[in-house]
C-alpha cells in the first residue's frame, strides 16, 4: 500500500473547503435576497391623521367598501377594522392590508400601537386631497390612549398619528373564497378572506376542471374578483399573487364542482 502523503492531499482538501465555503456563501446570499423580496413589514413610521366612527366602543361599520360583509363584526376582524383614504385604499387593491397605528401625544397616548385591517374606504372630507388618513372603529381609536383615557382622546376628534405596514396574522385561519351572490356558470365572483402576510391582492387567476390553462380574473371592487367567459366547469383552482411582494399561492380544486352562490370554501393554505 502506498504511504499516505499529507503534502499531496493538502491541495485537494483546500479545494474542497473552498468549494463548500462558496456554496454556503451562495446559499445564504440567495436566501437573504429572497427574504428581502418577500418582506411586507415596513420598519419606518410615517405621518398620518386619524379619526373614528360608529359607536364609541364599537367595531366600526357593518360591511364596507372591501366587501367583507358581516366578517367585520366577528373575530379576527372584530374591532380591528378601519377605513382609509384613497392613497392607501388603492382602488380596492389595498383591501386586507394591515397597519400598525400609534398616536403621538405622550400625555394621553399609549406607547403601544393598534393593528388595523383595511376593510373600507374613506373617500372625502379629511380623507381627500391626497392625505394619508385612518378612520378607525371607536374601539380601535380608544386603544390608542393610555388606560382609562380612551373617551378623552375620542373627544379630540382628529389626531396626529404615525403608521407602518405590518404582516397580517389571522390566527391559524387559511385563505377562504366566498362565492358572491348572483354568481352563475357564466359569471363567477369570488371574495378572498383571511390572507396572511401582505393581505392585499395584485392579481388572481382561475383554472377550470381538466384544464391546464389559468384564466385571468378581473378586479371588480375591494377584495372581489370575477371571471365572465362561460360556461365555467368546476372544480376550480385559484391562484393568488399579492400586490406588495408578488408572492404566489395556488389552491388546487378549492371550489368544488357543485359549488353554490353565497357559500364559502376554505383552502388548506396561507402565506407565511
Amino acid at each position: 500500500m502506498a504511504a499516505f502523503s499529507l503534502r499531496s492531499f493538502a491541495p485537494m482538501l483546500i479545494r474542497s473547503v473552498l468549494f463548500v465555503s462558496l456554496l454556503c456563501a451562495s446559499f445564504f446570499f440567495d436566501s437573504g435576497e429572497a427574504g428581502a423580496a418577500h418582506r411586507v413589514v415596513d420598519p419606518e413610521w410615517h405621518p398620518a391623521t386619524a379619526t373614528w366612527y360608529g359607536s364609541a366602543d364599537g367595531d366600526g361599520s357593518d360591511g364596507g367598501a372591501c366587501g367583507y360583509g358581516t366578517l367585520v363584526d366577528v373575530v379576527p376582524m372584530k374591532a380591528r377594522v378601519g377605513a382609509v383614504s384613497p392613497v392607501l385604499f388603492k382602488g380596492g387593491e389595498g383591501c386586507g392590508a394591515c397597519y400598525k397605528v400609534r398616536c403621538l401625544d405622550a400625555g394621553i397616548c399609549s406607547r403601544r400601537a393598534v393593528t388595523v385591517i383595511v376593510t373600507d374606504e374613506c373617500p372625502g372630507g379629511v380623507c381627500a386631497f391626497g392625505r394619508t388618513h385612518f378612520d378607525l372603529s371607536g374601539a380601535a381609536f380608544a386603544r390608542l390612549a393610555v388606560a382609562g383615557h380612551g373617551g378623552q382622546l375620542q373627544n379630540r376628534g382628529e389626531i396626529s398619528v404615525v403608521y407602518r405596514r405590518t404582516a397580517c396574522k389571522y390566527g391559524g385561519k387559511n385563505i377562504a373564497f366566498h362565492v358572491n351572490e348572483g354568481s352563475t356558470s357564466f359569471w363567477l365572483s369570488l371574495l378572498v378572506e383571511f390572507e396572511d402576510g401582505d393581505g392585499d391582492i395584485g392579481s388572481m387567476q382561475l383554472k377550470q376542471a381538466n384544464s391546464a390553462q389559468w384564466q385571468d380574473m378581473k378586479h371588480i371592487w375591494g377584495a372581489t374578483w370575477s371571471l365572465t367567459p362561460g360556461p365555467l366547469v368546476g372544480p376550480f383552482s385559484v391562484r393568488l399573487t399579492t400586490l406588495t411582494t408578488k408572492q404566489t399561492l395556488s389552491a388546487q380544486d378549492v371550489i368544488p364542482r357543485n359549488w353554490t352562490p353565497k357559500a364559502t370554501y376554505t383552502s388548506r393554505l396561507n402565506f407565511a
